[in-house]
């Protein structure tokens, strides 16, 4: 732990400046979805927007974005920092890169990071990782067998230099990615409300009369790290295991990990999982701790703030090479995949200690899709939607249906999606009988059926998961229903592969539910006659 730093907050005045950096870490998040070019970032909310001290340690964070971005975030910006001469920044210098081994586990995530100067010096950074929509090669696809096939990789360079843009870097963007204008204008709008919340962020440190934040931030840390270590101190010591399965690409996937509680820390431990895949479906450890690190927070201890207080007690291995741990040249553009799946491996783990706050298994990974093609008009088009399955079923509350956990990325608004690209949604409803029963019921999955407007064929990677493995009851819930996935009406094996379907095929994409909690005998006539009001479960 660091030493308590040498200014003496008055616990008041440090919660109002919390307060603070918080809020203007949230209207940097809101302006990059106000000034964002796609629905990713605007109604998905696939982003983050966080505040590091000179050293890359993470003070404060936005509530508005997903866990793997940010979590992933807080560890990776020590990487720009090591490879980029800090010395030598100067005012209006904006680095950039989107190393996936290192940072959030893809080339489509893109993190800009912005050095803050005041009064002449070098105080911080803020910094943020956001979803872009193409990124070149492969793309957004599990068909991928190695790094080089996916797209763009761009190393920790400079993308602004004293406030003057890298031309030569956003040719080769704008000539590698099939939405430049897409693309560009989401890199720019992360530009733009990091320079805001570096206002916002000078306003107040003069009202405070704070020369930087590095005392601030280390009682932030401090605080928070002392909080998280008591926390773990409630649980009782020992070592609880825990293994799930995944379709996997090739053969089925095993994840297995095994928590050690001792004192005040908690390791977790994936020895046992498979190896690596040879299509892009794996998970750099970087990610996989990210969500190891958000579902230990928000089981044992959710009021705590995250940053690199709360992170430092928990640590995680896995075999280099394995699925949760790629190394170069391993494929990882569709990693979310079985990096959503890991956390739900590790709640099981968790639930034999703490019944009475893990939820059952839910559809975890979220069912994302690029379709990309070329319009009417001759005009070529990339489109990422995500969507959800259900959660699991809570103690004490049923699950929520179509919604996401544990990446928290939100669905796109039917509307939002045939207005700004060439995709055409014919069906979109709740998937009746899909939660699984129990006391308390899992959240119902989705029925999506659609295609595009187009008069050439188009392109879908398929990147899903639970066709094979369903989604777990925990205490005599019944499990949820299985993914299945349907072209014309035909239902399709191959789940991770690249489809390319006439212009006028259709695709239907059944999610999956949410296990149930508890013995469905004890779950009350006013919730089952909820169900049968609403259409939840088959007659």
């Amino acid at each position: 732990m660091h030493n308590n730093p040498q200014h003496a907050f008055d616990p008041i005045q440090l919660e109002v400046i919390w307060n603070r950096l918080v809020t203007l870490l949230e209207e940097q998040a809101k302006t990059l979805i106000r000034t964002s070019f796609t629905s990713i970032l605007s109604d998905a909310n696939d982003l983050s927007a966080g505040l590091f001290n000179k050293q890359g340690d993470m003070i404060a964070q936005a509530n508005t974005g997903t866990p793997g971005h940010i979590n992933s975030m807080a560890t990776g910006v020590r990487h720009f920092l090591k490879n980029v001469d800090t010395e030598t920044l100067k005012q209006g210098d904006v680095l950039i890169g989107n190393n996936p081994y290192e940072i959030s586990g893809h080339l489509l995530d893109v993190t800009i990071v912005t050095p803050v100067f005041f009064n002449n010096d070098l105080i911080g950074y803020f910094a943020s990782t956001c979803h872009v929509s193409d990124v070149g090669g492969r793309g957004f696809s599990p068909e991928g067998e190695s790094i080089y096939e996916e797209g763009l990789h761009i190393p920790y360079m400079k993308f602004y230099s004293e406030g003057t843009v890298n031309e030569t870097l956003l040719a080769l963007i704008r000539t590698n990615v099939r939405a430049p204008y897409q693309v560009v204008g989401d890199l720019r709008a992360q530009v733009v409300a990091q320079e805001v919340a570096i206002a916002r962020l000078i306003e107040t440190l003069e009202e405070f009369d704070l020369p930087d934040v590095e005392e601030v931030g280390a009682e932030i840390i401090r605080l928070s790290e002392e909080a998280m270590r008591n926390a773990i101190r409630e649980l009782p010591d020992g070592t609880y295991e825990n293994e799930l399965w995944s379709d996997g690409s090739e053969k089925p996937i095993r994840l297995k990990c095994a928590l050690t509680v001792k004192g005040d820390r908690v390791h977790v431990d994936f020895a046992g999982t498979s190896e690596g895949s040879k299509k892009a479906i794996n998970v750099c450890l970087n990610y996989t701790l990210a969500y190891v690190n958000y579902v230990l927070k928000a089981t044992v201890a959710p009021d705590i703030p995250s940053n690199e207080g709360s992170f430092r007690p928990v640590s995680i291995s896995a075999p280099e090479g394995c699925v949760l741990n790629a190394v170069h040249p391993m494929p990882t553009a569709s990693r979310h995949i079985i990096g959503h799946l890991a956390p739900v491996c590790v709640l099981g783990a968790l639930h034999e200690i703490l019944p009475d706050r893990v939820p059952a298994e839910g559809a975890a990974a979220i069912f994302a899709l690029q379709v990309h093609g070329v319009d009417f008009e001759g005009e070529p088009f990339s489109n990422v939607v995500f969507n959800a399955g259900g959660a699991g079923a809570r103690p004490g509350k049923d699950g929520l249906n179509a919604t996401t956990f544990p990446s928290g990325v939100k669905g796109t608004p039917v509307e939002i999606i045939e207005s700004t690209s060439s995709v055409f949604i014919h069906e979109k409803e709740l998937r009746e009988g899909s939660g699984g029963d129990g006391e308390f019921r899992g959240g119902l999955g989705q029925k999506i059926t659609f295609g595009v407007r187009s008069d050439q064929a188009y392109h879908v990677p398929l990147m899903f998961e639970r066709t094979q493995f369903a989604p777990k009851g925990f205490s005599g819930g019944a499990d949820g229903a299985k993914a299945r996935v349907f072209i014309n009406e035909q239902e399709v094996q191959e789940t991770k592969k690249l489809y390319t379907l006439a212009a006028d095929d259709v695709m239907t994409l059944h999610l999956p539910g949410g296990g149930g909690f508890g013995d469905p005998k004890q779950r009350s006539a006013e919730s089952k006659a909820y169900d049968e009001r609403n259409g939840y479960v088959l007659r």
